[in-house]
């Protein structure tokens, strides 16, 4: 008898693994596209902060060195103190040169004051010399009418000839009177004029004295504030990096001692892509994910985004007016600011690799 019986067909899997596969790439792609559609995101981005270099205002031999690498400072804590001997002579030699100056001020003054007194008596010599001129006057007409009276009267024969002689010599007195009163005035005239010249230069001594003492006590700040250059403080809080200066060192002005990272304001710098910022306003959220803190998200804030494509702050700029032009997409850098007070757990270096995405809609 014949075995009829059907075989019994094996269970194929396949079918049901392309399913599952197909509806998870369904499900990723709706992922993505409804996350492309509400962010933007680049990994173009890297912490940045304030890092002050260190450069002496003065040169001279590094007398003391107070901190070291990658100690924390506050502002206003000395750093460095360079050997200020020399600052102090300048400042001595400053001060001195003021005293003189001001001495010579005094000195002019004095002389003002001698010469303003002889200009004053000048002046009261003129009056009296010039009345003394007015009563010559009086005197010599007087005497020449009584002179041409007494003539006539000696000319008709009624006068004597001594009372001519008499009236002749009241005339010549009269007339030597006069001259010696003109010559007083004129002698006290050109001493009031001299008088008055050397009140001009007194004054003029004077100012230039004053104009000395000012330039005395701007070379006295001068020497001052060079003097306070020999120690070196902090601008700010911050670590202290990349020393390279040791004691007994000649630094010159501007030389790099080393550098002071201020993390005391931290921002995140995104470079995206120009065709990702038709979006972007100022003040969107962004969350920030730092390559150091896996798992670990930041928040920050868009506080502007840049003028110029980054390519336009290079060194050698590209001109896009040459026959060879090929079309690249250009970076626009974002800055943005981390919300504070997130990072005592996980600190933040500048330099570090992060992520950026932006909740634009």
């Amino acid at each position: 008898m014949e075995n009829t019986e059907t075989p019994k067909k094996k269970f194929n899997p396949a079918p049901y693994i392309l399913g599952v596969v197909a509806i998870a790439v369904i499900i990723f792609v709706i992922k993505k596209v409804t996350y492309s559609m509400h962010n933007e995101d680049t990994d173009n981005s890297q912490i940045e902060c304030n890092i002050s270099p260190i450069v002496p205002k003065v040169a001279g031999f590094i007398e003391e060195i107070r901190v070291r690498d990658n100690q924390f400072v506050h502002k206003g804590d000395t750093l460095v103190r360079i050997d200020d001997r020399d600052l102090q002579l300048k400042v001595k030699q400053a001060e001195v040169a003021l005293a003189n100056a001001e001495a010579n001020v005094e000195l002019s003054k004095a002389s003002q004051s001698s010469t303003t007194a002889n200009v004053n008596v000048a002046s009261k010599d003129i009056n009296p010399a010039q009345s003394a001129i007015d009563a010559a006057q009086v005197r010599l007409t007087q005497a020449q009418q009584d002179y041409e009276r007494f003539k006539k009267l000696f000319d008709l024969g009624s006068g004597t000839q001594q009372q001519l002689d008499n009236a002749t010599a009241a005339r010549d007195l009269a007339q030597k009177q006069l001259e010696q009163a003109q010559k007083s005035v004129a002698s006290y005239q050109a001493r009031f004029a001299a008088s008055s010249s050397n009140l001009d230069v007194s004054k003029n001594n004077l100012k230039v004295a004053q104009i000395q003492v000012e330039q005395r006590k701007e070379e006295l700040d001068l020497a001052k504030l060079n003097l306070s250059y020999a120690t070196i403080t902090a601008p700010a809080d911050g670590y202290v990096s990349k020393k390279s200066v040791q004691p007994g060192q000649l630094v010159s002005v501007g030389q790099n001692l080393f550098a002071l990272v201020d993390e005391g304001e931290i921002w995140v710098m995104a470079n995206f892509k120009e065709t990702q910022i038709e979006k972007m306003k100022v003040g969107q959220k962004v969350k920030i994910e730092v390559d150091a803190y896996p798992g670990k998200d930041f928040e920050g804030t868009i506080e502007s985004l840049s003028a110029a494509t980054g390519s336009k702050f290079a060194l050698l700029p590209p001109d896009n007016a040459t026959g060879n032009f090929v079309k690249v997409v250009q970076r626009i850098p974002v800055k943005i600011i981390i919300d504070k007070n997130q990072n005592k757990e996980y600190p933040l270096r500048a330099g570090m690799n992060v992520k950026a995405v932006v909740k634009v809609s």
